[in-house]
């Protein structure tokens, strides 16, 4: 068993879905001392944790703080017990919800959070629903039926797939440990991926390491995509570059989440969150 000096650095990946954190994590993933992936189990057994261990069961008369702390560090130090990674970034969307336990947990811990125009974001669903026009998603709970409208709806709500993550990202941007995460955006990470990378090494005190942006491999989310009804959710291109393209939302809808980029609004970063 390792001990906690052998232990490697724990980091973590959450922020917007379809925001890049799946070709971030490609990317990391190529310097052999990093392991980086799509998102793992651990989030959803960490939740189920907490859960276990809360006064709704008479059992936690048994458990003091100390107790929980153990269980759910161990939780994520014993998932990757059998990687040889020095740095392991563990990616999950509820990460900036739960951004006061990971300090707790792992004080020395950095949270990367992708960001993106909604617009955008609800736009990148839209092209992938209709690129399987004849396969239901999972996304939307596999029903056939709805609207550009509908879907967009569900998806913006706050348990929706991108609305919780919303709000998570702006807890976490305005919580106490706002200064613990660096909000990697979009447009940097696809137009400048260097730019965006070498922030990465320097927010989490790494040394630099130069990486091939034009022969990047990832094909750990095929078999999950096909699962979930949705081929290409975790795709990621050979080469990192940016493709200009008109929104394929009706205009009144596109306008709808325009705007929601609060993290570049001038003077509304009180905790000084970092921002590439």
């Amino acid at each position: 068993m390792k001990t906690q000096s052998e232990e490697p650095a724990f980091h973590f990946i959450s922020g917007l879905p379809r925001s890049g954190s799946t070709l971030l994590a490609a990317l990391l993933k190529q310097n052999p001392r990093f392991h980086a992936g799509m998102t793992s189990p651990v989030g959803g057994i960490f939740l189920a944790l907490l859960e276990a261990m809360s006064d709704r069961l008479e059992t936690s008369l048994f458990l003091d703080n100390d107790a929980r702390q153990r269980v759910l560090r161990g939780l994520v130090t014993n998932y990757f017990a059998t990687s040889n990674a020095r740095v392991i970034f563990d990616t999950n969307r509820l990460w900036c919800s739960k951004l006061p336990a990971l300090h707790q947990l792992f004080p020395q811990a950095k949270l990367i959070a992708c960001v993106r125009d909604t617009n955008w974001i609800i736009d990148s669903f839209e092209r992938l629903v209709r690129r399987n026009p004849l396969q239901p998603s999972g996304i939307f709970n596999f029903t056939a039926g709805g609207t550009v409208y509908s879907r967009a709806t569900g998806l913006a709500s706050s348990d929706g797939l991108v609305g919780f993550a919303y709000d998570a990202l702006r807890e976490a941007f305005y919580g106490e440990q706002a200064q613990s995460m660096l909000l990697v955006q979009y447009d940097t990470l696809a137009n400048n991926p260097k730019k965006a990378l070498a922030a990465v090494y320097d927010f989490i005190g790494e040394p630099w390491f130069e990486h091939d942006f034009e022969n990047i491999v990832f094909d750990e989310g095929d078999a999950c995509d096909e699962r979930l009804g949705t081929p290409g959710l975790h795709t990621v291109g050979r080469k990192v570059r940016a493709a200009p393209r008109a929104t394929i939302l009706p205009q009144d809808l596109f306008q709808r989440f325009a705007g929601d980029s609060f993290w570049n609004q001038p003077g509304n970063n009180p905790r000084g969150a970092r921002i590439i």
